[in-house]
C-alpha cells in the first residue's frame, strides 16, 4: 500500500496568522485543527482553515518543502497558497 503525505497550511479567519504543517492524514489532521486540539500556535491564534496544500509519495519529500515553505517570506508564502486558492476559501470541504 502506496502512502501519502501532505504539506499544509492553514489561516485564521482574518486570514493575517499561518501556520505550516506536514501530516499523513489531512483530512485528521486538519479536523484536530478546527477542534482546537492543536496546542500552542494553532490554538492561540484560532488557525482553523485550510487554504493550501500539497500531496507526496516521499515523507522526506514532504518534510524538506514544509522546511522549504516554511523559510518563506509572508509575500512569498501567500504568492503560492493564491496559485491554488486565490480566494483563500477553507479548503476543508474538498477534501472530505
Amino acid at each position: 500500500m502506496i502512502k501519502t503525505y501532505y504539506i499544509y497550511i492553514m489561516s485564521n479567519f482574518k486570514r493575517n496568522a499561518l501556520y505550516a504543517g506536514v501530516t499523513n492524514n489531512l483530512k485528521r489532521r486538519v479536523w484536530e485543527h478546527k477542534q482546537n486540539l492543536v496546542k500552542g500556535f494553532t490554538q492561540k491564534y484560532q488557525i482553523h482553515d485550510l487554504i493550501y496544500y500539497e500531496i507526496f509519495s516521499n515523507p522526506i519529500s514532504a518534510i524538506e518543502r514544509e522546511k522549504q515553505i516554511k523559510s518563506w517570506s509572508r509575500k512569498r508564502k501567500d504568492e503560492l497558497i493564491k496559485t491554488m486558492n486565490p480566494d483563500l476559501k477553507d479548503l476543508y470541504g474538498e477534501i472530505i
